[in-house]
């Protein structure tokens, strides 16, 4: 029986686990894939809920959204990829010394399709002693939109992840002033499903996870140019050398996690942004929301990289 898994958007930060399906690791281990995109970021877990995906991948914060507004939720993330905060802010010109108060008095604009990236950049705000309340931005607009008002020169800042700030930086039309993964571990990208199916399908979503791990320890020996190629089915109209670009970036950043083991420490810091954002009252306790037994199994078998 296949298993149903569901991507929430298309993103390049994603890129781990389009290899796993690219360079068939799930086949390898004897899992049948039926791959489907959701409709909309926020409208991925209902499908979990109607029992017509069996597994998603997404940030946790959609799962501590479900337990604060679902008395039925049982939702668990068990085999983390994206350990660190893939967003980015460019700016108009170089900014070396780049501080986060230099973005008061300037025009700028956040991520709109997720909630995720400015829940985080206000509590590196707050962090730093400012007000995010006091920061005007415009919070409206696709992140399409936003690089395109910036090369109009409407905008001095943009919140992007790659490739839009790749293709901004590459054409010397935008320069990186922070990277969010420089601030650390923050939990943002797993597998989840419903405890009832996992406790259903514990074998299969095992070897899921194999197939992940494999994945992550291939794309670890591999330079990011093998990633790119690997991944490129799923971004055809972005050019080759702006891929390539665009995940060495990601690479030298950190942000793919070396096993799926989703860290107390990430999910904490995660925690701390929906929490001081308004997202969620308190954040569903990281025993509830994360159940890291099958990516703690498969890292003791320690099964080998994935060929390809």
């Amino acid at each position: 029986m296949p298993v149903t898994l569901q991507e929430s958007l298309r993103g390049l930060l994603y890129a781990p686990y389009y290899a796993a399906l690219a360079l068939g690791a799930y086949r390898r281990e004897g899992v049948v894939i039926d791959f489907v995109s959701a409709t909309a970021p926020a409208e991925a877990p209902a499908a979990l809920f109607a029992g017509t995906v069996d597994v998603a991948w997404g940030g946790p914060m959609r799962v501590m959204q479900m337990y604060e507004s679902r008395t039925d939720c049982d939702l668990v993330c068990f085999g983390e990829v994206v350990t660190r905060d893939p967003f980015l802010l460019i700016g108009r010109e170089p900014r070396p010394d780049f501080a986060l108060a230099d973005l008061y008095g300037k025009r700028v604009a956040t991520v709109s399709e997720v909630p995720t990236p400015w829940l985080c950049l206000q509590e590196d705000l707050r962090r730093a002693g400012l007000d995010p309340e006091a920061l005007p931005r415009i919070a409206d607009r696709t992140m399409a939109d936003n690089a395109a008002a910036f090369r109009r020169g409407e905008l001095d800042v943009v919140q992007l992840f790659e490739p839009f700030a790749e293709e901004l930086i590459a054409a010397g039309e935008g320069h990186l002033w922070y990277a969010a993964a420089t601030r650390g571990p923050t939990a943002y990208t797993s597998f989840y499903t419903r405890r009832s199916v996992l406790a259903a399908r514990r074998d299969e979503l095992k070897k899921l996870v194999r197939g992940l791990y494999r994945t992550q320890k291939w794309l670890h020996t591999k330079p990011p140019e093998a990633l790119a190629d690997a991944v490129r089915s799923f971004f055809p109209s972005v050019p080759p050398t702006l891929l390539r670009a665009a995940v060495g970036r990601y690479q030298a950043l950190g942000i793919w996690g070396r096993n799926p083991i989703l860290a107390r420490a990430g999910y904490d810091r995660l925690t701390a942004g929906l929490v001081s954002g308004h997202f969620v009252k308190s954040g569903a306790p990281f025993e509830q929301a994360v159940d890291n037994s099958l990516a703690e199994e498969v890292v003791r078998e320690d099964p080998p990289p994935l060929e390809g």
